[in-house]
């Protein structure tokens, strides 16, 4: 398993648009995908959830992925939350 913190350098942090290609590019993995904020968790993987979470550009978030191919799921969904796509 795999955990970061790190603070969402997103222009409008995770709304709609951005949350959709999130969720698009955690489901195109095999590995769980977790995102806390304010100690609510969430599947990464289901959209409704991750909204509800309302992650904002500068928020400070936790990034957990677990799987077997958790280091390439880690690295991508880590660069796109940090916008260095």
């Amino acid at each position: 398993m795999l955990v970061t913190k790190l603070t969402v350098k997103i222009h409008r942090g995770l709304q709609a648009r951005n949350t959709a290609l999130f969720v698009d590019k955690a489901s195109s993995f095999t590995s769980d995908v977790i995102l806390t904020k304010s100690g609510i968790s969430s599947d990464g993987k289901k959209i409704m959830r991750v909204m509800d979470l309302n992650i904002k550009d500068g928020d400070e978030i936790m990034l957990m992925v677990n799987g077997c191919d958790e280091h390439v799921t880690f690295k991508a969904l880590k660069s796109f939350l940090m916008n260095q796509l």
